[in-house]
């Protein structure tokens, strides 16, 4: 089942509508059971042990694969058990292309779980075509795995050029699209396999449940992330499927109210003394811009910026009062975070001063609330 963005936004307005015929039940029920009856021997309501199917689980399941114009959904327990399920798509001696600047933990997985079992990440800066293509030449390279926007630097991969060149060298492009979701980029319809997402950020938007998804683009490779999430049983319950369900249903209104906030908030801190630098695609003269103007994709609502001295950054964090100190990103509410302390501590200092992930490095996730708090929020601490 497939959408277009004309319409998607009420495909996720009526997200697990109409799956109860028996009440007629607007609110997909949570069917909190582990097992299911059988009506008799060698037959099967389509349900019988939760870990591979649920009916909460699988309204969810089929509104994530419509979202994205995939053939199927999958629900994970979080971002990073998606992620390991894709990953054992390869196998030892296999080498993974990824984007260089990525969330911390998914470089943990690659290099502390990954690497011990003989599936190589090779680093990459997938901003840079030139670079993806000269990584994808050698033939140990079986797929490649990428952030766009990145995480925190906010850079952009062509994601159409990137899967073409990995469809002719018969490589899997993986793309996790956490930052934009469906409802700005849509990785499949650019020629990527699979799409990743950790559900916890913007996907459910309100803080309250942690998950993750994967999106496929065939049948055979839903058959196989199918066989994965059901051996590895990495599956998310049904209460947390009901919470995520309901957060999709206004995900396009809350990106669009976070994207605007974003720009503006944007625009003002490059307008601020003590501000060096901003990372935001939506600004003139960001390097990926035009790309994503040319995908008729949006900037999303991640802003990252440097300060002028790293000696402000203890009281701009301990100082805020509208935004919160805090991890996570895409949740109603607004949060900063230091991502060389927190979400990216586990890359060696070596290699986050040469990405640019440095002491004076803040990262924003813009929320729905008033932006003239935003700003004035920011004007008190800097």
């Amino acid at each position: 089942m497939t959408t277009t963005n004309t319409n998607l936004a009420t495909v996720l307005a009526q997200a697990g509508n109409r799956c109860d015929s028996v009440t007629g039940a607007i609110s997909v029920p949570i069917y909190q059971t582990a097992s299911f009856g059988h009506p008799a021997l060698g037959q099967s309501t389509g349900f019988d042990y939760s870990r591979t199917s649920n009916p909460t689980r699988l309204a969810l399941e089929e509104t994530l694969a419509t979202a994205d114009g995939g053939h199927r959904g999958f629900a994970f327990a979080s971002g990073l058990a998606a992620i390991d399920s894709v990953l054992r798509l390869f196998v030892p001696n296999d080498r993974v292309a990824v984007t260089e600047d990525l969330y911390g933990g998914t470089f943990r997985l690659f290099e502390k779980v990954l690497r011990p079992l003989g599936i190589e990440a090779v680093f990459v800066d997938t901003s840079d075509l030139n670079a993806v293509q000269a990584a994808l030449a050698d033939s140990r390279v079986r797929g490649i795995f990428i952030e766009s926007p990145t995480n925190p630097l906010l850079k952009i991969a062509d994601l159409r050029a990137i899967s073409s060149l990995a469809r002719e060298r018969g490589v899997l492009t993986i793309v996790d699209n956490t930052f934009l979701t469906p409802v700005l980029q849509r990785p499949l319809e650019q020629g990527a396999d699979l799409v990743v997402y950790s559900a916890t950020k913007y996907l459910a938007g309100h803080n309250d449940v942690v998950a993750g998804a994967v999106v496929t683009r065939t049948p055979e490779l839903s058959e196989r992330v199918a066989f994965l999430q059901n051996a590895v049983g990495a599956i998310l319950g049904p209460q947390d499927s009901w919470l995520t369900l309901r957060g999709l249903k206004t995900l396009a209104l809350r990106v669009a109210k976070q994207q605007e906030n974003a720009l503006a908030v944007a625009e003002w801190l490059c307008r601020h003394p003590h501000v060096q630098r901003v990372y935001f695609p939506g600004l003139p003269g960001h390097a990926g811009r035009e790309l994503l103007l040319r995908e008729k994709s949006g900037w999303g609502g991640m802003i990252a910026f440097e300060v002028d001295d790293p000696a402000r950054v203890p009281a701009i964090l301990s100082g805020v009062r509208v935004f919160l100190f805090a991890e996570s990103l895409g949740g109603v509410e607004s949060l900063i975070t230091y991502p060389a302390v927190q979400t990216h501590a586990d890359i060696d200092e070596a290699t986050r001063q040469r990405l640019g992930i440095n002491d004076r490095l803040l990262r924003l996730s813009i929320g729905i609330e008033d932006v003239r708090d935003l700003t004035r929020d920011l004007e008190g601490v800097l």
